[in-house]
């Protein structure tokens, strides 16, 4: 089989594509290798969500400030979005069976590491390893879907692993929730190492490798640098602009490096023999406006969720399984929803269903905007089930345009693009809206302190307030008398509360944008071109 890629196939017929037979015994079976791959992503969700809701425990074990718990995130987010594509590629070109497993014993030893150490370096450092390997699993899981499933069955497989996603993250706060409470924020981590035993025992026996007959020889090493410094640059000048101030000419100077080194990429693509990625894949505006719709789903919902397990914990003093238990209309819409959306999105296409769940998005975090310290859980939980009821048709549609829009021999490279798009969103949306609550608390806790009439504090008094009110801990002196603590508490929250609404406003101005570019996506031109190819 051939691929071309092209902007606009209607003037030419699809070339015939031959009918799989169907997988004999365990390997190769299009349903256990969806089941097998399942079981590897699982690990990775519950990693997201486990996190979660350990944060507040990390940081006050360790005694992290705010900035230190934003990179056991950030740091996460940097490593799989300058590794992803290259990943990707490692999976088109070696095969995505063993990327995908090298990337599952990576991921599960990092994670024991992290139960392992004992200091706020150590985790991020192993965050960062957590991510490299992250980065091999995750497009390799897609570009085996994509190799094993017939078309007509590929959005309900990846409406299913969607649908898997989803149980693990309603899973992982109840989980996680119950381990840092009764056990330790340490053995959140520790989790992974079963779950990845049993996926490195599936992914042997099951998985089968599968690589188009045209897939990349040989390696573009001066792109992969590029790109890696493109990426790099960029999502440093996001995590660190907060510190540095946007104005900063570090912020501007490593965009600017950035910002070059694209350039020099796309060039040095338009002119390499066998490219890293191939501009040509650009020319397909759904498969572009795929991965912006994956962006901006990110910076609303990653943006958003940082804050909430801080509200829930802090403001609202919930112990962590109460937490986890709130987010389970969340979660608990992605599961009901993915599967659903994998049926409609086959039989309408994706372009209702993505912007309909981006205008439930913008209808979430617009509600979540007006949440208060004092919210009850009814209306909380109203906001969340809608959040997660919007979120399902874009996680499995967003993915099936930019994965079906690409040809078979590329199918790593796009479920990279993929992941590297959300990565990159989810690292906007923590910066970004990190910087407008931490802007909106250093605006308004002065005056609401004045105003509340208590005790002044020297400008490092309240730098230091600040950072404390920022992730909704209210700072009360030791000895403070308690209708002090009292008004101490109700500014703090307040104050949070201010923080935590600009930025649910901004993400929904994002998931609003985002609706639009949704009217852009159409089903996969290639998506015909799955089972059956290039089996070795």
């Amino acid at each position: 089989m051939t691929s071309q890629i092209t902007v606009d196939k209607a003037d030419k017929a699809p070339e015939p594509v031959p009918v799989p037979a169907p997988a004999k015994g365990l390997r190769g079976h299009p349903w256990l290798t969806l089941f097998a791959v399942a079981i590897g992503v699982m690990m990775v969700a519950l990693d997201g969500t486990i996190v979660a809701i350990a944060n507040p425990a990390i940081q006050k074990d360790l005694g992290a400030t705010f900035a230190e718990v934003q990179w056991i995130t950030n740091g996460y987010f940097l490593a799989l979005a300058v590794a992803l594509i290259t990943a990707g590629k490692l999976g088109d070109r070696f095969g995505h069976r063993q990327t995908f497993l090298v990337g599952v014993v990576g991921f599960a030893a990092a994670s024991g590491a992290i139960g392992l150490s004992d200091s706020i370096a150590l985790v991020v450092t192993f965050r960062v390893l957590q991510g490299l390997f992250g980065a091999l699993l995750m497009p390799a899981a897609l570009g085996l879907l994509r190799a094993t499933f017939p078309a007509e069955k590929l959005n309900m497989a990846i409406g299913i692993w969607g649908m898997v996603i989803g149980a693990s993250t309603a899973g992982g706060p109840i989980l996680g929730g119950l381990l840092v409470q009764h056990v330790s924020w340490q053995s959140v981590f520790f989790i992974n190492v079963p779950v990845g035993i049993i996926a490195l025992v599936l992914g042997v026996v099951i998985l089968k490798d599968h690589r188009a007959e045209n897939a990349p020889k040989s390696f573009d090493i001066v792109g992969i640098v590029l790109l890696s410094a493109a990426m790099f640059c960029l999502v440093w000048a996001l995590i660190k602009a907060p510190e540095w101030g946007w104005g900063s000419g570090m912020t501007w100077t490593f965009i600017g490096i950035s910002v070059a080194s694209f350039a020099l990429f796309a060039v040095w693509e338009s002119k390499v023999k066998e490219p890293l990625i191939p501009l040509a894949l650009f020319r397909s505006v759904p498969l572009s406006a795929g991965v912006v719709l994956m962006v901006l789903m990110a910076i609303a919902f990653m943006g958003g969720l940082f804050f909430v397990t801080f509200y829930l914990q802090n403001v609202h003093g919930m112990s962590p399984v109460d937490s986890g238990l709130h987010l389970l209309p969340l979660t608990g819409m992605m599961i009901i929803g993915s599967p659903l959306a994998g049926a409609m999105i086959t039989k309408m296409g994706p372009r209702i269903p993505l912007a309909g769940g981006m205008l439930c998005t913008a209808i979430a975090m617009y509600g979540m905007s007006t949440l208060e310290a004092g919210t009850g859980s009814g209306l909380m939980s109203i906001w969340f089930a809608l959040l997660g009821l919007g979120l399902a048709p874009v996680m499995v549609g967003a993915t099936e345009v930019i994965v079906g829009n690409a040809p078979m021999e590329l199918s790593g490279v796009a479920g990279g693009l993929q992941q590297a798009a959300m990565q990159i969103g989810g690292s906007l949306g923590t910066a970004v809206l990190g910087a407008v609550m931490a802007s909106k608390v250093d605006s308004d806790l002065p005056d609401n302190w004045a105003e509340a009439k208590l005790p002044p504090l020297s400008e490092a008094q309240l730098d230091k307030a600040a950072e404390a009110v920022q992730v909704g801990v209210a700072p009360v002196p030791p000895k403070a008398p308690p209708s002090i603590a009292d008004q101490i508490t109700s500014v703090a929250h307040d104050t949070f509360m201010s923080g935590m609404g600009m930025a649910c406003l901004v993400a929904t101005g994002v998931a609003v944008v985002a609706v639009f570019v949704a009217f852009l996506t159409k089903r996969g031109d290639n998506a015909e071109a799955g089972a059956g190819v290039g089996h070795i």
